[in-house]
Parts: structure tokens; sequence; C-alpha cells
């Protein structure tokens, strides 16, 4: 019996090359998992008939000697992410029934390596959403309490890694779509540096925020798949150079002394629950036990992080969904003339939300409010990323809890859009700036819901990232 529980890469790996199990056997115990447990969680809108045939040519790379870390390692992947031949609907009606012509370039990466690919885990529709309610397959429930949401928009992908369904997953990021659902779920979620992970083959929310990033149980896991996945992709225009990637993160740093942690205090002053104000308190004081710095910053900016993302992203929306309108891409309906047409297909096509971003979106971008809304939108985002690097220059990470509040229960904000919206708070200053963040598990609730902090570090600083996360872990 393989302890799926307890499972990391490496302790998989270093079983499968010792020959204590292969890749088929460790592929089938995720599988039966999934075929138990799937039904009440709905980590998975589709597990690929394939899984056995893809750990077979593991095993065989096994026996070649030719293995690295992640050869016939069981992936979730987000249902946004392009693998070759596969449904990809990005949880949406709109692109049920299109089938991928081209892996994603993350997951051409995987397969360079010989990963498995278990099947497509649910989300929110077109990844719009924060508890992965509005997904067109159905809700998912989170795997510590079924009655509450796993987060979102990449709640499938936690919740099959926090159930042992999957081993690892990737999910996608734009506002806290990781590290949200990572923190409700009890995991690590890593949202990398804008433009270190391949954006080609992801299905499109917003361009200048979307990015793709792994879950796992551990940080030395979102190690080994972020060095794999972090490589420049001349298919991305966003993807950045080796030459212009700050290998060394000393450089960036310069003078700042080490071990440093700014806090911002006043951007996290209300809404807090109570028990999430009580545990990050008590991780602060793990670090300065632990000989960390502890300083309080002052960044009025980041208040309006998540305003000025509610103004970027559905105006980014509101573009790159134009194409799905039953003529040239997605679910086509007849009707009696092209307005109907549009009508019906994107009506019965896109969800609630989904719809209600596009008309922001479309408004935003009108004539006479482009300026007005739009244009103030990004000139306050380039303040609140200056505002963070200024920070960067006294402190090494800024540190904040990852959510407001635990899991919520399913059903609670959905009547409530900006309720749902301030669950991703904490989220959205990291997405603006394009700078790395993680976020680590940090506890309970007396009821047993995970909680969680983030930490933030410069472009480039995933390694002082895992370093940070490496030993926060040994403080839990």
């Amino acid at each position: 019996m393989i302890d799926l529980k307890n499972l990391t890469i490496e302790k998989a790996h270093e079983a499968m090359k010792a020959g204590e199990y292969t890749s088929r056997q460790l592929t089938q115990a995720y599988l039966d998992v999934i075929a138990e447990k799937n039904k009440n969680i709905f980590a998975f809108i589709e597990v690929f008939d394939d899984a056995l045939v893809q750990a077979d040519a593991a095993d065989a790379v096994f026996k070649s000697g030719k293995a690295t870390l992640l050869t016939g390692i069981p992936f979730g992947t987000k249902d946004n992410i392009l693998i070759e031949g596969k449904h990809a609907s990005a949880a949406s009606g709109i692109l049920v029934p299109y089938i991928s012509t081209y892996d994603a370039t993350v997951i051409k990466l995987l397969k360079e390596q010989g990963a498995v690919f278990l099947g497509r885990t649910n989300m929110d529709d077109s990844a719009m959403g924060s508890s992965t309610q509005t997904s067109y397959y159905g809700i998912t429930k989170n795997p510590h309490d079924e009655s509450r949401v796993p987060g979102g928009s990449s709640g499938g992908s936690a919740a099959a890694v926090a159930s042992d369904m999957s081993l690892v997953a990737l999910g996608t990021e734009t506002c806290g779509s990781v590290r949200q659902p990572a923190a409700l779920c009890g995991l690590v979620g890593l949202k990398p540096t804008y433009g270190a992970l391949s954006r080609n083959g992801l299905i499109a929310m917003g361009n200048s925020l979307d990015q793709a990033a792994p879950m796992t149980k551990t940080v030395r896991e979102s190690e080994i798949i972020f060095q794999t996945l972090s490589k420049y992709d001349p298919m991305d225009s966003t993807s950045v150079s080796e030459e212009l990637r700050i290998t060394n993160y000393e450089l960036q740093k310069g003078s700042t002394p080490s071990k440093k942690i700014g806090i911002p205090r006043s951007f996290f002053a209300k809404g807090l629950d109570n028990e999430v104000e009580k545990n990050f308190n008590e991780s602060v004081e793990k670090l300065k036990n632990a000989g960390y710095e502890i300083v309080d910053l002052e960044m009025p900016d980041l208040e309006y992080s998540l305003a000025v993302y509610y103004i970027i992203m559905p105006a980014e929306v509101s573009t790159n969904l134009s194409r799905f309108d039953g003529i040239r891409y997605g679910l086509s309906l007849d009707g009696k003339d092209l307005l109907e047409v549009y009508e019906k297909s994107r009506g019965t096509g896109f969800g609630k939300e989904v719809r209600r971003r596009i008309l922001l979106g479309t408004y935003i971008l009108s004539h006479g409010y482009y300026d007005a809304y739009y244009n103030k939108a990004v000139l306050l985002r380039d303040k609140i990323t200056r505002e963070i690097k200024k920070a960067f220059e006294s402190v090494d990470f800024i540190m904040t809890p990852t959510t407001p509040t635990p899991a919520f229960k399913i059903g609670e904000k959905m009547d409530d859009p900006v309720a749902m919206y301030l669950c991703d708070i904490f989220a959205a200053p990291a997405n603006l700036s394009g700078i790395p963040a993680i976020a680590i598990p940090s506890g309970e609730t007396a009821s047993g819901l995970p909680l969680s902090v983030q930490f933030i570090s410069p472009h480039w600083g995933e390694s002082s990232l895992f370093e940070i996360g490496k030993k926060f872990e040994t403080l839990r």
C-alpha cells in the first residue's frame, strides 16, 4: 500500500527508482482514490483514459536509467491548460466541444520529463471566480469540509491534491487563483514572477495577469516544478529571455539586511477573520523567534489594488472573450439572424459571472469611459508597483495573510459579488506588479479548517521564497 497522504515528488522518485513500486502502480493508486472520492468532491471533470499508458512509458524511462525527478509523477491539470488531443473548456459551456490541437508549453516541458497526466481538474467558468462554484460542470467541494468551497478559480486542482487524488497539480493565477485555493485547502501555492512560466497554451482571461503555477503539499515540490517550467518561450511574447532574468537575488536586493520581513498592517487592519488574525500574529512571532527581523511598512496605495484589478481584468476579459461569438470560435446555436446567433450562443455558453465581467469590461472600454476608468487604473497600477518596489529597498519579504477568512460555506457569497471579490484582496498586489509570492499553510482553525500566510519577494526572487518557505514549514 502506497502512503499517498505523506508522499512527495522526491519520495515517489526514490521509491520508483529503487523498484518499490512502478509509475503504473502509483498512477493506479491515484486512479483508485479518484474513483472513490471524486463523485463527492468533484475535483476532476475528466479522468484521462490513457493515464496508465503514460505511466508505462514512464516506467520504461526508469528502466533506461534516464528518469528525472518528475518522471512518472501524476499531475492534475486545470481545464484551461491545453493538452494535445484532450478536451479543454475552461469549465465553460462556450468551449465544451473544444479539443486541443497542441500542448501548452508547460505541458510540453512536463511531457519531456515523463510526467503522467491524470485528467483535467474543475475550475470556475473561464477562470472567473474565487470558489469553483461557477463551473459549467458543477461545484467542487473542499476535502477538509465538503460543505465549504475549495477556493478558486483553481479549486479543482487544489481539491485533487488535498484529497490525495493527485500528487501535484497545475493551476493558473490571474488574481490569487492558485494561492487562495491552496490556502483554503492547506497546500502550498506559488505565484511566479510574470514572464517566468510560459502562457502559451493557456486559455486567456487577462493577458497582463495570467500565469501558470504549481499546487503542491510542500515548498520543495513547488520548487522542483518551478525550476522545470521556468524557461524562456519564444511562443509567448511576455516570456522573459534568460539573459534578462535576474538569476542572482543578491544583485537585486543590494545592501538590504538579510532575513528582514515587512508587514503592511494597515492594509489588512479591517475585515480579517479573528482566527486568521490570531494565526497570522502567531506566525509572525515564530519567525521573530527564528531570527527574522519584523518591521511595519506603510504602504497606503495597496488598498486600491483590488479596485484596480477589477477594472483592468474585466477590460482584458471583454477583449479576450469577444472571439467566442458563435461564429468564429466556441458554441454555436442557430438563430434567425446574426444577432440571435450571438445572443443564444453567448447567453447559453457563458455563465452569469462571466457575462457580468464581459459587460463591465465593455463598459470600461467604451467611448467616454476609457480615460475615466481604464487609463486611471493603469496609472494607479504603476503607482502600486512603484510603492512595492520601494518597500523592497528596506526589506527582503512582504508578509500578509493569504486570505481574509478560512474556507466559507458553499453558496454563502454567490449573491454578493463584492464579498466574493474581496476574497482576493491580499492576492491582487503581486499580480498587478508581476512579482512572485508563495502561500504556505500556517495552521488550522478550531474546527480544523486550513489557514495560510503568504510571502512576497521582488521580481525573480523565487529562490528566496523557497528558502523562507522551507524554513517556515519547520516552524509550524
